[in-house]
This record gives C-alpha cells, sequence and structure tokens, in this order.
C-alpha cells in the first residue's frame, strides 16, 4: 500500500470510528426518548407522546444518514483509484452512500427501534393486546440475536461483549477481535474464515468494524441474552464437573 494509500486508509478509519462514537449516542438517545414517551403515556399525555414519537423520528432519518456516510467513508480506501487529476471525494463518497442504501441493513434497524418505541407506548395500557394493524400485517422485524451470529471470536475465543476493537466480515458476517483476526490473515493461506464450516475467505477489505456492529453487540449486551449464554455455559460445565467426580472418588481409592 502507497503512501498516499495508507494515510486514506487511516484518515476514513478515523473519520469512520467518529461517526460510530455519534451513531452510539443516538442509539442512547432514541432509548432515552422511548423511556420518556411511556412516562408521558402514563399520565395520558398522548399529545407530549406524538411530539416525542416526532422528534424521534427526526432523529432516526439522522441515525440512518450518518449510519450511511460512516460505511461509505470506511470503504473510500478500497474504491478510490489514483490519478493525475484531482479526485472528487464528495461525489466519490456519495456515489458510495446511494449504492450502500440499497444493500445496507440501517433502514430495516430503523424500522425495528420505531416499532420498539410504539410497542412500549402501546403496552402501557395495553399490555399483551396486539396493536392494530398487526392482526392484517405480516412482520418482519430483525433480532439481535440473529444479527450476532457468534458470541465469542474464534480466534481468542473471547465474548464479543468483551472486545474492545470488534470487526465484521462484510460477506459471513461473523464477529472478531481486530488485531488476532489481521494477524491470522496474514499468517494463513488461504485465510478461510476461522469460524468452523464458514467458507467464506477473509481480507482486509472485508473484515471491517461496520456502522452497526458495535450498535448491535451493545444491543446483544443490553438484551441479556449473553447473560443467558453464559449461564448455559456454566450449568454445563458443572454437570461435566458432576459426571467427573466419580471417577476421582474411584481414583482415590486406587
Amino acid at each position: 500500500m502507497s503512501s498516499a494509500a495508507m494515510k486514506l486508509a487511516n484518515a476514513a478509519d478515523a473519520s469512520s470510528e467518529e461517526a460510530q462514537s455519534l451513531i452510539a449516542d443516538m442509539r442512547k438517545a432514541v432509548n432515552t426518548m422511548r423511556s420518556i414517551a411511556v412516562e408521558f403515556e402514563k399520565a395520558n399525555m398522548s399529545d407530549k407522546v406524538k411530539e416525542v414519537e416526532k422528534e424521534m423520528l427526526e432523529l432516526l432519518a439522522s441515525y440512518e444518514d450518518c449510519a450511511f456516510l460512516a460505511e461509505a467513508v470506511k470503504a473510500v480506501p478500497q474504491i478510490y483509484q489514483p490519478s493525475d487529476q484531482p479526485t472528487d471525494f464528495k461525489r466519490l463518497i456519495e456515489a458510495e452512500v446511494t449504492k450502500i442504501k440499497g444493500n445496507s441493513r440501517v433502514s430495516g434497524h430503523c424500522q425495528q427501534l420505531v416499532r420498539q418505541f410504539r410497542e412500549a407506548v402501546w403496552d402501557v395500557h395495553h399490555a399483551g393486546q396486539p396493536m392494530p394493524g398487526d392482526e392484517q400485517e405480516e412482520l418482519v422485524m430483525t433480532s439481535t440475536q440473529r444479527n450476532v451470529l457468534n458470541i465469542k471470536c474464534p480466534i481468542t475465543m473471547k465474548p464479543i461483549i468483551e472486545l474492545t476493537d470488534p470487526v465484521r466480515c462484510t460477506e459471513c458476517r461473523h464477529i472478531y477481535d481486530k488485531n488476532p483476526i489481521m494477524s491470522y490473515i496474514r499468517n494463513n493461506k488461504p485465510p478461510r474464515c476461522p469460524i468452523a464450516g464458514c467458507p467464506k475467505m477473509l481480507h482486509t477489505g472485508n473484515v471491517v468494524c461496520d456502522s452497526m456492529l458495535r450498535v448491535e453487540i451493545d444491543e446483544f449486551r443490553s438484551s441479556g441474552a449473553a447473560d443467558s449464554i453464559a449461564s448455559d455455559v456454566e450449568d454445563i460445565s458443572d454437570l461435566n464437573d458432576d459426571e467427573e467426580e466419580p471417577m476421582d472418588e474411584d481414583s482415590d481409592h486406587l
């Protein structure tokens, strides 16, 4: 990689990291707005609920734009072609944003957040009852647990909720610890995804921290799913220990 390309990659990483931090803050703000709307609904202040929902939808529009932009900026080093003429990076990024909008999962995630907001408000006075329209519409929801395909880095076996620098393959969607997986890619030819049974090949261009990764890991952490899985693992370990105890006793007699 040339010096110019390296500088471009570093700048893209820095800009993308800043955008991802902003995205995470926006996501937290959406949660706060949902809680506020619930309190207004409990107080039968429906006008206030509508105002909060309107503000939340505006925030999600910015959230979506920021996520698209973060992904586009991250892709610039791969699509940049050096030439004798000055590069119009604004046009380059805008074109990438347009392409990403057609394939990104961000819009579906935003729809899920809107759904969660309205469900929380609805449940204040109608818990256990379907929201209007649910009987006629087939709802396609995106589960956070389905977004998170593996709960540990296959290289370090460290839980993904503990990773400080997570990355994900854009093709198979498996999550890894950045430095170990990059070392794995350099030292293995061909660098097949280390998740058992996954046929996808990895390279530095398709293993990235996409705009939704940290958000989805945070949601996985807060959902309690990670704790449940950890508890199941502990239960299995305890069971194995119990099964091994009689062998230890027999060994003592010998």
